[in-house]
């Protein structure tokens, strides 16, 4: 708040005046803009319309190997999908098990079905294991926490770096705490900070040595080709890693074009050692005869290979990029030395750090004057923030006119609210 500091409360008092007076223009306006979730723009879904005009004729209905995908069958995926994916995800098909649209709803039933029925190489189900341990990275990914918390963890906050979680604190806590079964990672532009795991951070969880013979790390690999800029940084292959320690069967990798192409109609990958697959499959023949297999159709024909993929998202990048400039120029002409922002080279989200015990406050101002925004401690376990200072900003899903207005609103609430501090004290 250096740039705040150096004002007299005189000083203070007459900004106050003058932002005040400011808000208080557009609240007049009576805007109603949404900032709360992570969603494509409806120029981003255009770009994949086509996806939909594939399929046109009976002959199309049939996939390479002369499969008829309207039919029932093929639990894990089409061949052609797994390969498409495993190429994308720098895997094997045999690796691959195809979903449906949503990896959080894989996500949920992988705990589900170990819950239940265990994971390969543990000793029983962890349902029949009493109370049991999840640890959250935070701040994080608000979804993940509620499936844990909804299935009856209690959650271990782990404080995120510039390169990850902190693992001093991972290693320390799995090694000497058995009822911790997992760990929740986004390794690549985690949400919201867009922290891209560093080489060592990969190389540390390949070679973790739980106490629990049934630990997971939940991969949630949700923007690994989601890059913002060309020189876009890499993370290291963690079944690569892992497997130099013997701990390919610790990791469960999760994947989806939910933001590629629809949302409402992707397709959900989960990625496995051979061990766990094997595991898996028979339970989940009970679930389910097999995902929607036209829709993986649809996908391996409008893509072709993982180069497609990789070229439309550039597509992508050339809508969404412009909207995180906006937001950064923004924070940068009216915030500096007030807060602290990311400016990440990819994902979905920017991380704002307002003063500690600000960001309700900010929250509440700018809900009054039109702007939602996610809720405060969201990014956290149980929604408590313990300094009550992050705000996730999700600048993809308004136009640029929209995300003007909605920026400039923030930016007021957010200094509005710092000087009320300052004059506090």
């Amino acid at each position: 708040m250096n740039a705040l500091n150096s004002l007299s409360a005189s000083e203070l008092q007459t900004r106050l005046a003058e932002k005040e007076a400011a808000l208080a223009d557009w609240k007049a306006k009576g805007l109603s803009l949404d900032l709360t979730r992570g969603k494509p723009n409806a120029e981003q879904l255009d770009l994949s319309l086509d996806i939909l005009n594939v399929i046109n004729t009976k002959e199309d209905c049939f996939d390479e190997t002369g499969f008829d995908c309207r039919n029932y069958g093929v639990l894990d995926g089409i061949p052609a999908a797994k390969k498409l994916f495993a190429d994308l995800m720098n895997t094997v098909p045999e690796r691959v098990i195809i979903g449906g649209n949503s990896a959080l709803n894989m996500m949920y039933d992988t705990i589900a079905r170990a819950m239940l029925f265990g994971v390969y190489g543990g000793s029983k189900p962890w349902g029949q294991q009493g109370k049991l341990k999840f640890l959250c990275p935070a701040p994080g990914y608000d979804r993940h926490f509620v499936v844990t918390e909804t299935l009856g963890f209690e959650l271990i906050p782990v404080e995120m770096t510039a390169d990850g979680p902190d693992m001093d604190m991972v290693e320390k806590l799995v090694a000497i705490d058995p009822s911790i079964k997992g760990i929740w990672c986004v390794p690549k532009y985690s949400n919201p900070e867009g922290v891209v795991y560093s080489d060592e951070t990969v190389r540390r969880f390949a070679a973790l040595k739980p106490a629990a013979d049934d630990f997971r790390v939940f991969w949630d690999n949700a923007y690994a080709v989601h890059d913002l800029v060309d020189d876009a940084p890499e993370i290291l292959d963690i079944f690569e890693e892992a497997a130099k320690h013997g701990n390919e069967d610790m990791i469960f990798e999760f994947a989806s074009t939910s933001k590629i192409t629809f949302p409402g109609n992707g397709i959900a990958m989960l990625i496995a050692s051979e061990n766990n697959v094997n595991q898996i499959k028979p339970l989940l023949g009970v679930q389910t005869i097999g995902s929607d297999k036209m829709n993986q159709l649809r996908h391996v024909k409008y893509f072709k290979t993982a180069e497609g993929i990789r070229a439309h998202m550039k597509r992508h990048a050339e809508i969404i990029k412009p909207k995180f400039d906006i937001v950064i120029k923004a924070f940068r002409e009216n915030l500096t030395g007030i807060a602290e922002w990311t400016e990440p080279k990819g994902g979905y989200f920017i991380d704002l750090s307002v003063p500690d015990g600000c960001a309700k406050a900010v929250y509440d101002l700018a809900g009054e004057t039109g702007v939602a925004l996610t809720k405060v401690g969201a990014s956290y376990p149980y929604g408590v923030d313990p300094r009550d200072r992050h705000l996730r900003i999700a600048p993809t899903f308004p136009n640029n006119e929209n995300l003007i207005s909605a920026i400039s609103i923030l930016c007021l609430c957010v200094e509005i609210v710092a000087i009320k501090k300052l004059l506090s004290k």
